[in-house]
C-alpha cells in the first residue's frame, strides 16, 4: 500500500498505513506546521513543545 519514493513524491504510506509527507511536500508548502513531521526540513523537534503551545503558534492561513 506504499508508493515508491522518488524525488517528486509528496507522500507515501508507512507500514501501519499512515500517510507520511515527504521533505519535498514540506518545502513546497513553504512553512513549518510545528507538528513534528518525520521529514520536516525546518528542523522542528516535537519533544520540546507541548500541545497547548502548538495550537497557539502563529501559522500562515491556508486558502
Amino acid at each position: 500500500m506504499s508508493f515508491p519514493l522518488g524525488e517528486e513524491a509528496l507522500y507515501y504510506f508507512d507500514k501501519k498505513g499512515l500517510l507520511v509527507f515527504t521533505e519535498k511536500y514540506h518545502v513546497d508548502r513553504g512553512f513549518c506546521c510545528k507538528n513534528g513531521c518525520k521529514h520536516c526540513p525546518y528542523g522542528f523537534e516535537r519533544e520540546n513543545v507541548t500541545k497547548k503551545e502548538t495550537t497557539d503558534l502563529d501559522r500562515p492561513k491556508l486558502n
